[in-house]
């Protein structure tokens, strides 16, 4: 389960431990190192996980959070503290936590615990956004994004990207490609038919430009072995 997550910790020593084993685990991490730099990129990017420290100069991460809730905020949130006592915790919850763990901690424990928040809200509400590495796509804009890079998407190549990417590290097929995104099956003899009458005029295509703009970056999935088309969106590349 890949997680986009923001630390807000301003123990850098501490931000640096938490985020370099949040990426060893496959996560994507962003590290805040104030309470107000916490504030503004909570509220600037879409993550599906936060880790709040208590004590934080600028704001403390309970007013953080209480601020986050308030704008309708509801990202899941962890708060990692040195402030371990049944008040404490009770505090963290009660301004809009959703855990609380405290120092010193099993890192193991930690990932268990921010994998079962992003499960629990998850089976609460519809998904509407997908990451796969520095790749967004929101399904509500019906936006994409790479490394924070919008991207020009035709309808058709943005249905075939969703697929790919809820299939992520798995091998999808053309065939399957069609049933799923285009609502149509292919018959050997049809494959035959194809091979042998490719479309030349641009209405052809279907609403892919062809021939390609020279100004416009090409999009190339890469085959997979055995012929079909690995949805691991690393094989999406894009060319001058």
């Amino acid at each position: 389960m890949l997680m986009k997550i923001l630390v807000i910790e301003d123990d850098r020593q501490a931000a640096s431990y938490l985020a370099k084993g949040l990426k060893e685990a496959g996560h994507v991490v962003d590290v805040a190192n104030d309470g107000k730099e916490g504030l503004f990129l909570a509220g600037a990017e879409h993550y599906d996980v936060m880790i709040v420290d208590r004590m934080l100069p600028g704001r403390d991460g309970l007013s953080l959070v209480q601020v986050l809730r308030a704008a309708g905020n509801d990202t899941p949130v962890l708060f990692l503290s040195a402030l371990g006592s049944v008040d404490d915790r009770v505090k963290g919850l009660k301004a809009g936590g959703d855990d609380y763990l405290t120092k010193p901690f099993a890192f193991s424990e930690l990932l268990a615990r921010i994998e079962v928040l992003v499960r629990r809200r998850g089976a609460a509400q519809p998904q509407t956004r997908l990451v796969v590495g520095d790749l967004e796509l929101d399904l509500l804009s019906r936006s994409v994004k790479r490394a924070g890079k919008a991207i020009d998407l035709l309808p058709r190549e943005f249905s075939l990207l969703e697929y790919l990417m809820r299939n992520a590290g798995s091998v999808v097929t053309r065939t399957m490609m069609l049933g799923e995104c285009l609502g149509l099956s292919l018959r050997p003899a049809d494959q035959r038919h194809r091979r042998a009458h490719r479309p030349s005029a641009p209405e052809d295509r279907q609403g892919f430009p062809h021939p390609p703009d020279p100004h416009r970056p090409r999009r190339r999935i890469q085959p997979a072995r055995g012929g079909g088309v690995t949805g691991l969106l690393r094989c999406v590349t894009y060319e001058a």
